[in-house]
């Protein structure tokens, strides 16, 4: 059997570098995103991703413009990945030397830091670009207990996955009117006071342009800071299109070799696939699950998620031997919660 990628994403790569190429020579630059790292006292993972930029506008107009069309969702696709562009990361005294992905993404992982518990900073840059710090949140070795959070349908009404509302939301809507789930940051906020120092994951099938946007939103609206595991959108190695499925199993099984100390609770909601994920995932390493909590949507959300008035079947059926608590918002979530896990 061949070794080489799935046809769809050489092509892709192909056509990244002739595009990459041709931005060069219009004078756009690199730049260096970060994203939200984790990670213990003998190795953090460093996640980022290396773009080639427009040169910022310097009139007033131009200035005004950009401010205009930052919050809208396309704004957040609008650049061109540097592939396989090297990358430095600086930890202190220690650098360590990588390249990016197809994707221009960073996925490094540094050992011996010599980092202490909590937030931390470490520098990255690209070969023209100016240096950029990226967050890690360093976990204690004698944490044990963590948040897994879903994020679409549970922490922020997104109303995905039916295409055009998706694509209304992704793209123009400005991203200050969409909506968080009532009483969830709360519930996060109040879990995490409980067990100081523990993280909270976030997991979703989004792609990796909309971190910007995550993140100011759940810093909007009261959510605790932690590392968002996303995806990216397209062709993978192996086939046309990434499985949002197999992206939250794997997500949750490299957690487990990640930070093997912790017991995770996992936060999902019932309008696609969370409870059977969360349910096969405990089934696999039930002592890696504390408990699993699931926003219950309404009708009208369990419509525009699946097309149904109801719970799909296969969410219906899913089963474990780990608690389970179900409610339609984050009080009734945490009032089940404080029982289980007091009781726990």
């Amino acid at each position: 059997m061949s070794t080489r990628p799935f046809i769809a994403a050489r092509v892709e790569e192909f056509i990244d570098r002739r595009v990459e190429g041709f931005l060069r020579a219009l004078g756009w630059r690199e730049r260096v995103i970060c994203y939200t790292g984790y990670g213990t006292g003998e190795s953090i993972r460093v996640l980022g991703r290396v773009v080639l930029v427009p040169k910022r506008a310097r009139s007033g107009l131009g200035k005004a413009t950009e401010d205009l069309i930052k919050r809208r969702g396309f704004r957040n696709f609008v650049s061109a990945a540097c592939v396989r562009a090297s990358v430095v990361i600086s930890v202190g005294d220690q650098v360590v030397t990588t390249t990016t992905d197809r994707g221009g993404y960073i996925d490094q992982r540094v050992r011996n830091h010599g980092l202490q518990p909590g937030w931390r900073t470490v520098d990255v840059r690209s070969t023209t670009s100016r240096t950029a710090r990226a967050d890690v949140h360093v976990i204690a070795d004698d944490i044990e207990f963590g948040l897994v959070s879903d994020i679409d349908d549970t922490i922020i009404s997104t109303m995905l996955p039916r295409p055009m509302i998706a694509a209304w939301n992704s793209f123009i809507r400005d991203e200050s009117a969409r909506q968080s789930v009532p009483g969830m940051a709360r519930m996060y906020a109040d879990l995490l006071a409980d067990h100081p120092g523990s993280p909270v994951i976030y997991i979703s099938t989004g792609a990796w342009n909309t971190h910007g946007f995550l993140s100011r939103f759940l810093k909007r609206h009261g959510y605790p800071a932690g590392p968002m595991l996303l995806t990216d959108w397209g062709p993978t190695n192996t086939g046309w299109f990434r499985s949002g499925m197999a992206h939250k199993t794997e997500t949750l099984l490299q957690l487990t070799r990640d930070l093997p100390n912790i017991s995770w609770l996992l936060i999902g909601d019932d309008g696609q696939h969370d409870p059977v994920i969360y349910a096969d995932f405990a089934h696999v390493a039930p002592e890696k699950v504390r408990a699993i909590a699931i926003r219950q949507l309404t009708p009208a959300e369990q419509v525009l998620a699946h097309g149904t008035t109801t719970v799909l079947p296969e969410e219906q059926e899913a089963a474990a031997d780990t608690p389970w608590v179900v409610a339609p918002d984050g009080r009734g979530l945490l009032s089940g919660l404080r029982a289980l896990l007091d009781t726990n």
